[in-house]
């Protein structure tokens, strides 16, 4: 990996992981094309740089995170259904993270689903009592983590899982967004952590030391990885809040059913699309 692959990487990364058009996905197919070899730190860079990502959620937000234990409770429990389901089923989503024709079809289909999410679930102002509805309680918080797990399959977009889960519970669009990227953040560290100690087993099982894990370029990558995410970002929270809040989700629909139709296409023509 080069150091402008890691650039346009955490680029792509920065733009869709708030974004309702998986990030995952996205990062799995520009791998595709750059034709980066999916070595063992490929695939830990494309789970790490989420820590820049998620990074910027606490620079947006960080007077949320002052809130009460309440808060943080809530997040435990939307947590827990993708901790239950990334531990059972491990082994085949690590085997579908290499699929590029799984990420078009998912693609494809969310697309669809965006379409008319909005005709769904119509901007919630506010429930039955006429105050708006932008905390999920204990039950809502534990169903968005429910949908959540639905992302364990890439293509799927872990934020509009979680976001369509928040919408089915009647919050706003903006507060749906919002839990979602707070349930970013714990979701994707422990995807890190996990990932950074499989790494560690192997290269001690090949009898490298701690010290010796990562060279100094490799190093030199991720942290330009993580800092180009966090940037970019940064951004993306703060365009995507007010346009979703204004606009909806149909233009993401969009996109996403144009982007997994020309890669089906570009399947059924033969052009090579699998890390290499």
């Amino acid at each position: 990996m080069t150091y402008w692959h890691a650039l346009l990487l955490a680029i792509v990364e920065g733009l869709t992981e708030f974004l309702p058009v998986s990030s995952t996905g996205h990062m799995i197919i520009a791998s595709a094309l750059l034709g980066i070899p999916a070595t063992p730190f490929t695939k830990l860079y494309l789970v790490v740089i989420q820590l820049g990502a998620i990074l910027s959620v606490l620079v947006v937000y960080w007077k949320r995170f002052f809130q009460s234990l309440d808060f943080y409770l809530k997040l435990l429990v939307a947590f827990l259904p993708v901790v239950v389901v990334g531990l059972l089923l491990k082994k085949y989503i690590d085997a579908l993270l290499e699929s590029v024709p799984v990420v078009a079809f998912m693609l494809l289909f969310g697309g669809v689903v965006l379409l008319f999410i909005d005709r769904w679930f119509p901007q919630q102002d506010a429930n039955a009592g006429g105050r708006p509805v932008t905390n999920p309680g204990w039950r809502q918080a534990f169903t968005i983590g429910v949908f959540q797990c639905l992302a364990v399959v890439p293509g799927v977009s872990r934020s509009a899982a979680t976001i369509i889960g928040g919408l089915t519970q009647k919050l706003t669009r903006q507060a749906a967004a919002e839990f979602a990227f707070f349930l970013a953040m714990p979701t994707m560290a422990a995807a890190a952590a996990k990932d950074l100690y499989d790494y560690y087993k192997d290269a001690h099982a090949q009898g490298l030391r701690l010290a010796d894990l990562f060279t100094a370029e490799q190093v030199k990558l991720l942290a330009l990885g993580n800092v180009a995410a966090f940037v970019v970002a940064l951004l993306a929270i703060r365009v995507f809040v007010g346009f979703v809040t204004k606009y909806g989700f149909r233009a993401f629909g969009i996109y996403r059913i144009i982007a997994g139709g020309l890669l089906l296409l570009m399947l059924g023509l033969s052009i090579p699309l699998k890390m290499v």
